[in-house]
């Protein structure tokens, strides 16, 4: 009894003193002392052939993985750019002796995981069954079965993740920045396209796979329940007396980057939002002597949402919803990029901030509480990280593949706080080059780039594929329009679309429009209708079935619109824009009627075909931007910016399939996309002046 009163009286006694203990909570608590990093090096031996084992003994649980990575370095693939993702997957389509159902099967029986890829492969399964898993590992990288029919498949479905992403700000932005900053030409700035990836056959992957699946520098790493000795006798066994290609690492010679920072534009009108990177290539192998300091310069200057770039961008001044920073590192050149994607009208201003923020690094301007938190952030998650065996695996791996010194893990956290704010200043004026940058931007040109030019850097034009748009002398600058230039006139581009389509003549004729149409859209069809009345009457209409899903009216003085069985009355602007259309062929009166404002902002291209390129302001206030093609004189492309709720909405309409209904010459295709949100019109049939009344419209 009085053993319990003494230790009750204990922690009253506690509690009282930790009451008294006053806590300012507007500060954050103190990190605590980093964490002692003891690692356990791995058993490491050689096969005759040149494979390098690695094996991280851990008995703690009845498992085993195991690891091979072939260490090719970048691969130039040139014409055939995307044959070496293609060949890794078909690693995984059967082997000579198995089918791809039989080797899925096999693997599902006992539980385990095994994948293959273009550079290697893996396996996981329980203790007892990992010499199968190992085993089917190493038959479906040994004897690929490399069947045509499953080739055809992926190539397919390489070619429709390709065109999904033809239109990604975010992909065109990577892919752009990339290719201009490595240059095309090169293993790190190549990137595949629908071409390339059309171009390869079967003979081409199974030549890539000769050329990179071999033993030669190949790291194979073993980790969980297994002695190193049963590990060698299971290489050995496996993979012993494999032979292939002898590899050699590439060398690469440094690029440049710009002498004096410039912005590389790509205009995608669709965009909802600018796609913006800034940054500079460095030199940052991880034997670097500034290493360890540009990890922590990184992490405060856009490594997370308590960075510069987050509160900047973000909190402050609401441009984004986040902005980050990232410093590549290795044997090879690599990046430095800060990137946001941002509100389309604060695009400059949001790389104005970045730049400022990037300054503030340069000059010093960090605090040692930022300093201290940035620390934390790798104690805390290098800590993290040690948990998982598999880690000491690949620190291992890395070790030897960047000829590291052999305690650089166990150095790693002591040297991280080690890093002072001078050495954040000089990290920042070595590796930050504010004067020889890129930004690339991708984004709706005709709010972005106007605005750009406050900031004085030089623009260049570039298409979606890094191709350098390349204006004629009488082309308009960036952000400047003429209505005429020594080659073409808003006038003759109309007349030339009207002379086309069947005759300035023949079009006034037409009174009414009245067509069928089709749409199919996420797995379903609908059937459409679409009126058109001169002056400016419309119905457009989509039925699933009997059920209305979109209808639009206007009577050419108020309207409705609809959804289902929601019906709304036009709103004021609404009506305003369907003014803007004032006949069924409204081109008849852009250069008749002073309520267009027209002017020519020189050629493009769409598809294959080269284009004059028009703007009309509608008296609405909404804009298009209209591409006609040079040669055809037709409409391909239209461009359209309205206002919505106080934001800037962007509509791509692309005009395809042109045929002869009755004396003119009308799209049957035509496809739109908004907001990212890409459907296809088909129109089944027309009918010209017949089968329309003003009754339609009410």
């Amino acid at each position: 009894m009085k053993k319990i009163i003494i230790v009750a009286l204990s922690v009253v006694l506690l509690q009282h003193a930790v009451a008294q203990v006053k806590v300012d909570r507007s500060k954050k608590p103190a990190a605590g002392p980093a964490p002692i990093v003891s690692l356990k090096d791995p058993v490491i031996f050689t096969l005759p052939n040149g494979m390098t084992v690695l094996v991280v003994e851990n008995h703690k649980f009845p498992k085993v993985n195991a690891s091979l990575n072939i260490d090719a370095g970048p691969i130039y693939e040139g014409k055939k750019a995307g044959v070496v993702n293609l060949m890794g997957q078909m690693l995984g389509e059967g082997t000579s002796t198995l089918s791809k159902e039989k080797f899925d099967e096999a693997v599902d029986m006992i539980g385990a995981d095994v994948s293959m890829y273009s550079s290697g492969g893996s396996a996981s399964a329980l203790t007892r069954y990992f010499d199968k898993a190992f085993g089917l590992m190493a038959d479906g990288l040994k004897n690929p079965a490399f069947p045509q029919a499953s080739f055809d498949k992926l190539k397919s479905m390489t070619i429709t993740g390709l065109k999904a992403n033809e239109k990604s700000a975010p992909a065109i932005a990577a892919r752009v920045n990339t290719a201009l900053s490595y240059g095309k030409q090169t293993a790190q700035g190549e990137f595949t396209t629908e071409e390339s990836v059309k171009a390869l056959v079967l003979a081409d992957v199974k030549e890539a796979y000769k050329s990179y699946i071999t033993p030669s520098r190949s790291y194979l790493t073993f980790v969980g329940d297994i002695t190193p000795e049963a590990a060698k006798a299971l290489a050995t066994k496996t993979f012993g007396s494999w032979s292939g290609k002898k590899l050699t690492l590439p060398a690469i010679p440094l690029v440049q980057n710009p002498a004096k920072t410039e912005i590389d534009f790509v205009d995608i009108p669709t965009a909802v939002q600018g796609e913006l990177n800034v940054g500079n290539l460095v030199n940052n192998p991880m034997n670097n002597k500034d290493y360890h300091a540009l990890l922590v310069a990184n992490q405060i200057l856009g490594g997370g949402a308590e960075s510069k770039l987050f509160m900047n961008l973000r909190e402050k001044h609401g441009f984004t919803y986040g902005s980050y920073s990232r410093v590549g590192s290795g044997r090879f050149q690599s990046l430095f990029i800060a990137s946001a994607a941002v509100r389309t009208d604060k695009v400059d201003s949001a790389a104005a901030e970045i730049f400022a923020e990037i300054l503030n690094m340069r000059d010093g301007k960090v605090t040692k509480e930022e300093l201290e938190g940035a620390k934390a952030k790798y104690n805390g998650s290098f800590a993290l990280g040690m948990e998982d065996p598999a880690r000491t695996a690949t620190y291992a791996s890395t070790i030897l593949i960047n000829n590291l010194p052999k305690d650089f893990y166990r150095t790693y956290l002591q040297k991280i706080n080690s890093v002072t704010l001078a050495d954040l200043k000089n990290v920042a004026n070595t590796y930050y080059n504010e004067s020889s940058s890129r930004i690339v931007i991708v984004g709706n040109g005709s709010i972005i780039l106007p605005k750009l030019r406050r900031l004085g850097y030089p623009i260049k034009k570039y298409d979606r594929y890094a191709e350098l748009v390349v204006e004629k002398a009488n082309d308009p600058k960036v952000g400047e329009t003429s209505k005429t230039t020594n080659n073409i006139s808003v006038y003759e581009i109309v007349n030339s679309y009207l002379k086309a389509i069947g005759g300035k003549d023949e079009v006034a004729k037409i009174n009414t429009i009245s067509a069928n149409t089709s749409l199919d859209m996420m797995g379903r069809s609908f059937a459409g209708t679409d009126k058109r009345m001169n002056p400016n009457k419309q119905l457009i209409e989509f039925k699933m079935g009997t059920m209305t899903v979109m209808k639009s009216v206007f009577d050419g003085g108020k309207g409705f619109q609809q959804q289902g069985p929601q019906k709304k009355e036009m709103a004021e602007q609404d009506i305003k824009e369907a003014l803007d259309d004032k006949g069924v062929i409204p081109q008849l009166y852009y250069i008749s009627n002073a309520d267009y404002k027209t002017d020519y902002l020189g050629t493009g291209k769409v598809g294959n075909e080269e284009t004059y390129r028009m703007k009309v302001l509608m008296p609405s206030g909404k804009l298009s931007i209209q591409e006609y093609g040079i040669k055809s004189g037709l409409l391909l492309k239209e461009a359209i910016t309205t206002k919505k709720e106080g934001q800037d909405v962007v509509e791509l309409v692309e005009y395809k399939d042109y045929r002869k209904v009755g004396s003119i010459l009308l799209p049957f295709e035509i496809t739109r996309n908004a907001g990212g949100q890409e459907f296809t019109i088909k129109y089944v049939d027309y009918k010209l002046n017949e089968g329309v009344t003003a009754a339609d419209f009410q």
